[in-house]
């Protein structure tokens, strides 16, 4: 599927689709079974056009597994992990500031549970699957078209949400959960330290439930993508495209 919003705010990398399968695809990229491995490095894989694959045998990361939808957190650890530390090998990384604020987190999370494979693919290259998501990896520029088309045709002002979590979580878990109950409020992603130490230091996702993403991608033809405000935008991310260029 071609996407007009791609286009329209110059991404240079592909819009990833996110769905669930019973089957890995042929030939999809994969972790190593028992090595641990950042799940939202992957999201560039598939942005670049590989798609990607992921289950509970190829994910060691747990906080991977939870935000794929592959499983959920126990207590006992990871209440402290996210904030004081004291329990296991890791230190805490303090993004909570007690134990119990950092469980309330993990019980806000959505139940969003996977079969056997979460897949990430280039969204022109899928043909038969059905998308639950998609996510664009954006700049400041782009993300600014973004945030405006997802208010454009909507009483409300608050249809793109920043919530708390690990970058797979917001570029992945809300956005598969939010098209499960047929929502359409996007995320945005990827301010997690942890994840972002693994992302280009430009780059954000900003994640689409597919439902509302076919209601953005008609709504892209009449907007102010084609306003002269839009055009001057246009021109300085291409521009800033030619200037990275090696």
């Amino acid at each position: 599927m071609k996407s007009q919003i791609a286009e329209a705010i110059r991404l240079s990398l592909q819009p990833v689709a996110v769905y669930r399968s019973p089957v890995c695809p042929e030939g999809a990229l994969q972790f190593r079974e028992g090595v641990w491995a950042c799940v939202v490095s992957m999201l560039t894989a598939a942005a670049r056009g590989r798609t990607t694959a992921f289950s509970r045998d190829t994910v060691a990361c747990q906080g991977g597994k939870v935000g794929l939808g592959l499983d959920t957190f126990q207590p006992g650890f990871i209440e402290y992990f996210l904030s004081v530390g004291g329990v296991g090998p890791k230190p805490g990384e303090h993004y909570k500031e007690t134990p119990d604020l950092a469980w309330a987190y993990v019980q806000s999370l959505p139940h969003c549970p996977s079969p056997d494979y979460v897949i990430f693919q280039p969204l022109d290259q899928v043909t038969e699957a059905q998308p639950e998501a998609v996510v664009f990896l954006v700049n400041p520029d782009q993300l600014s078209g973004l945030a405006t088309l997802a208010n454009y045709d909507s009483p409300e002002q608050d249809n793109v949400r920043l919530l708390f979590g690990s970058g797979c979580a917001q570029s992945i878990l809300y956005g598969l959960a939010e098209n499960g109950k047929e929502g359409k409020t996007c995320f945005l992603g990827l301010t997690d330290p942890s994840g972002r130490k693994h992302m280009d230091k430009d780059l954000l996702s900003f994640t689409i439930p597919y439902r509302r993403f076919l209601e953005m991608e008609a709504n892209a033809a009449h907007c102010f993508f084609q306003t002269e405000t839009w055009a001057v935008i246009a021109r300085r991310i291409a521009a800033g495209e030619k200037e990275a260029q090696p």
